[in-house]
């Protein structure tokens, strides 16, 4: 077996929210990278990948478990560790040779030996000749190159990716992870190891010797997929459709689970009613007819899996399909639904949505039980953000009040951030008062 270079045992994170609650991140994640090997970590948003990553780079601490760096406590940034970021992280006002020289410059390094060495790292990375251009003269997958050539020309032994491709069009991030995967191949890069966060399950199986799939609340590694298959390896073969199919049935594991199990403070799918809509009608037409394969769902509906996925859950969530090893299957409910007049399908969706989301069904009851019908929105984010992140808990109160209104369970003005009873059943709930 491989030397170990980066070891996490029962690593944990926690933040505390401006009001002071204490939000568990991270909780007992046990990983070890080795030498020889990329491995992908995929999981939805807000499950604490990235926190992870700024662990294992030393830019924050845990605080709990142990972090090692070959066999010894890490504690703060090291030299063996290069970290490249989705939102590129140049600075706009310096040059692409200046932006790679960056990082030399921190160590210390003089003027004339870092020049070179960067000028090297450019042209490694497929930039040589745009030395003297600024960040804003160049496209998106050529700023991502700037960014990787700045991890590399410290010469790391581990490179961290945090989402590197998804800011850039389909065609352009397969080209740059191409041209990382002949790097690693040939060994002309000094990598001995990689550690790739993504939300493209294709991505992930054609770059990584190893998958693991990362849970939520808190985040956590939930399995991992060993993948043994030579490379390049080809995105239609047989072997790697079936691991692709695998690793979405991972991904999909437990998602129609009962009502009575979630909190209150649940973390929704980031999708919105009309892509929800727009797969259910897919799914009943052909060729699927009612049951598809999900990654021939997401080529048909032109989707990237993160967004088919939580919007395959919020349907699983609503009780409108049935999620289970990979294939999607609507329900009877879903097909009611999905053929329906736009009356029916705001009647199914209200009456779905307060059965199967605890946090509706709350905010149904608290309006009823005013005297107007009205209650500011504030309660409501507070009582998420004792487990979420602030902006984590708006994202979810916004999801939760888009869905709420279209199935008329409640109206939001977003003027005055009140929710209000919809039209009518103030009248229903004073009569009932009465």
């Amino acid at each position: 077996m491989a030397a170990a270079i980066l070891e996490l045992s029962g690593v944990g994170k926690s933040f505390r929210s401006a009001d002071g609650h204490e939000r568990r991140v991270l909780d007992g994640v046990d990983f070890t990278l080795r030498e020889g090997e990329i491995v992908s970590l995929l999981g939805a948003s807000g499950s604490g990948k990235s926190t992870l990553l700024r662990i294992m780079a030393g830019l924050i601490e845990a605080d709990g478990g142990e972090v090692r760096w070959r066999g010894r406590p890490l504690y703060g940034p090291v030299r063996g560790i290069g970290m490249v970021f989705q939102s590129f992280a140049l600075f706009p006002w310096l040059t692409v040779q200046q932006n790679v020289e960056l990082g030399l410059e921190a160590r210390g390094m003089p003027p004339a030996q870092r020049a070179p060495r960067a000028a090297r790292a450019i042209a490694l990375i497929g930039l040589g000749g745009f030395e003297g251009a600024l960040p804003r003269e160049l496209s998106g997958g050529m700023r991502q190159r700037v960014g990787i050539a700045r991890a590399l020309v410290t010469e790391p032994e581990v490179l961290l990716m945090d989402e590197a491709f998804s800011a850039l069009d389909v065609l352009t991030g397969e080209r740059l992870r191409d041209d990382i995967l002949e790097l690693w191949r040939s060994g002309t890069m000094p990598t001995k190891a990689m550690l790739v966060v993504s939300h493209n399950i294709e991505e992930a199986v054609l770059m990584a010797d190893r998958v693991l799939v990362f849970a939520s609340n808190p985040g956590r590694i939930r399995s991992q997929t060993a993948v043994r298959l030579p490379r390049p390896r080809a995105p239609d073969s047989a072997d790697v459709r079936l691991l692709i199919d695998e690793i979405y049935a991972l991904m999909t594991a437990g998602a129609g689970r009962a009502a009575a199990h979630a909190p209150l403070a649940e973390r929704l799918p980031d999708t919105d009613v009309a892509r929800m809509d727009g797969l259910l009608q897919l799914l009943i037409a052909a060729p699927f007819d009612g049951s598809a394969d999900l990654p021939a769902l997401a080529e048909e509906a032109q989707l990237a899996d993160a967004e088919l996925l939580a919007a395959a859950h919020a349907l699983a969530l609503l009780g409108l399909v049935q999620l289970e090893r990979g294939d999607v299957k609507i329900t009877p409910l879903g097909r009611r639904y999905a053929e329906g007049a736009h009356t029916l399908r705001q009647e199914l969706f209200g009456q779905q949505l307060i059965a199967h989301v605890p946090l509706a069904a709350h905010i149904r009851r608290s309006l009823e039980e005013e005297p107007d019908g009205r209650l500011p929105q504030e309660p409501f984010l507070s009582l998420l953000a004792e487990h979420l992140s602030q902006a984590e808990a708006a994202r979810v109160l916004h999801t939760l009040i888009a869905w709420g209104r279209h199935g008329e369970v409640f109206e939001y003005d977003y003027h005055t951030g009140m929710l209000t009873l919809p039209s009518g059943d103030e009248d229903d709930a004073a009569d009932t008062e009465g």
